[in-house]
């Protein structure tokens, strides 16, 4: 290009001011991402701030701000005399640092059009190193995968020479879902049958079929703020309005949302209930009762987002909406044995009969068959009570594991965070006392050997927080990583002062 002002910043630039995350980070994000996705060559001269902070609506203090992050991280060269620049040894600095990059020498361009997405991303960041904290993963080296091999072997020797197939392919899969029916009524207080249950390959699968059939381009959902990443990226990819609403210690504001629904024709809410995302609050009892009554009185629908159900701590389990929903407004989405491999763990939708049925069709041209193998392998697991006692097993590993990252976190950090130990989940949410920049923070712990995901990462004017899973990490590493976020943040300070 002949000038860097032609360059088309607005079609990759994605600024969202609603947004819980400060406008700079954004900056930052999204500059990384076009650097990365090859919108922005090495070498290419960026406009002047004046014109940048023109072409994306922003003032000149926080695009400076960004452009310092961006500089310190090794993504821009500024140079006072020549202008700022695409750092050329930017994809050696990244390599050095950790975190993965495709090889150079892919091709960039293709020879036929396609639709490309301003608003999706790849929000899975990969690294080297191997000390890194997550959102609340389990840890996969806790699963029993010799007794998974044995099941799954035996039942493919027992079914591979039967002549009849396809009828004990159907024949297996209604009998999984009647097991799993009982298996979720028993343990989250449901009161349905077959007929009001999809189970899907994962849990992504089950929010992006759900968000398929409820939603239309120009739709209000109303989602939590601070919120969930993956959930909120689908949705606008839907073609919805996004409207956040706040919450306090007790979840989302009921005050707020009901202004909300006065002032706009909401279509959906989504919710985490049980384990709100990120901050890992529950929802008070008396706020699950008003919310259900607004659905009924405003006439949404209550999208029930599940995902962290197997992991509770305590003996008051709280159950989902969806177990007291008289009025029929709650689609529950949920996830099963989180703690098998990959493969054997599954997604599902809990809803009215016909909605069920009209899911069903739009799967089956994602995926026409259904591997039942693993459902038999299932079945009897849940059967024979193997899924309650690997539950319960795990419940005592990952609480102790809570414990001990609970006791490290005020041995290592006191004064620096304030924090709620959470009653279920994989991760803690911290709050950061003193004020900084998260990014620099996140570029401190990567030289010190630790790796934060930017989606762990939330930061703007009221809010620097962090979202910490310990459910990956044994206790050595999490004494590891713990001293590493003390160094880290000590540095950070230090830089400040």
């Amino acid at each position: 290009m002949d000038s860097p002002v032609q360059i088309p910043f607005k079609s990759f630039i994605q600024l969202d001011s609603k947004s819980a995350t400060a406008i700079y980070l954004q900056i930052v994000f999204e500059f990384i991402k076009a650097i990365q996705l090859g919108f922005l060559p090495e070498g290419t001269k960026l406009p002047g701030s004046r014109i940048l902070c023109r072409l994306l609506g922003v003032n000149r203090n926080t695009l400076i701000k960004a452009f310092d992050d961006l500089e310190s991280q090794g993504f821009i060269k500024i140079s006072a005399s020549k202008g700022t620049f695409i750092l050329s040894s930017q994809k050696q600095v990244v390599k050095k640092e950790g975190i993965r990059s495709l090889p150079n020498d892919l091709p960039v361009a293709v020879d036929f059009d396609f639709k490309k997405s301003n608003i999706l991303d790849n929000p899975v960041e990969g690294s080297d190193l191997s000390l890194q904290f997550n959102d609340g993963l389990p840890d996969a080296r806790l699963v029993h995968t010799d007794v998974l091999a044995r099941l799954y072997v035996s039942k493919l020797k027992r079914n591979r020479n039967n002549g009849v197939w396809e009828q004990l392919q159907t024949q297996a899969h209604l009998n999984f879902k009647a097991q799993f029916c009982n298996y979720l009524n028993l343990t989250r207080g449901l009161k349905i049958a077959p007929l009001n249950l999809l189970t899907t390959t994962n849990h992504e699968i089950s929010l992006f079929l759900v968000l398929k059939l409820l939603i239309n381009a120009g739709d209000k959902v109303v989602v939590a703020s601070p919120g969930y990443y993956f959930s909120n990226m689908s949705i606008l990819d839907s073609g919805a309005q996004i409207i956040s609403v706040t919450i306090d210690e007790e979840g989302i504001n009921v005050i707020n949302l009901r202004e909300i629904c006065k002032a706009h024709q909401i279509k959906v809410l989504y919710l985490t209930s049980v384990n709100l995302y990120p901050t890992t609050i529950s929802l008070s009892a008396k706020r699950r009762i008003e919310i259900l009554e607004l659905a009924r009185e405003y006439r949404f629908i209550i999208i029930e987002d599940d995902y962290d159900f197997e992991f509770h701590f305590d003996n008051n389990t709280v159950l989902p909406l969806a177990a007291i929903d008289t009025y029929k407004n709650v689609v529950y989405i949920g996830s099963f044995a989180k703690s098998l491999p990959a493969g054997f763990s599954y997604g599902f939708v809990s809803a009215p009969p016909d909605f069920i049925a009209e899911l069903e069709k739009h799967q089956r041209i994602l995926a026409s068959g259904v591997d039942v193998i693993k459902e038999q392998v299932l079945t009897e697991w849940i059967e024979e009570g193997e899924v309650h006692r690997l539950a319960k097993k795990n419940k005592k590993i990952y609480k102790e594991r809570r414990d001990y990252f609970v006791e490290l976190l005020h041995l290592k950090l006191e004064g620096s965070i304030k924090f709620q130990v959470p009653n279920q989940g994989l991760a803690v949410w911290i709050e950061w006392l003193p004020s900084f920049s998260l990014i620099k923070f996140q570029k401190k712990c990567l030289d010190n050997g630790l790796f934060l995901p930017k989606t762990t990462l939330y930061q703007n004017k009221n809010l620097i927080a962090t979202r910490l899973g310990f459910g990956s990490l044994n206790e050595k590493e999490m004494e590891n990583a713990v001293a590493i976020l003390q160094k880290s943040i000590a540095e950070v300070l230090i830089e400040i002062r």
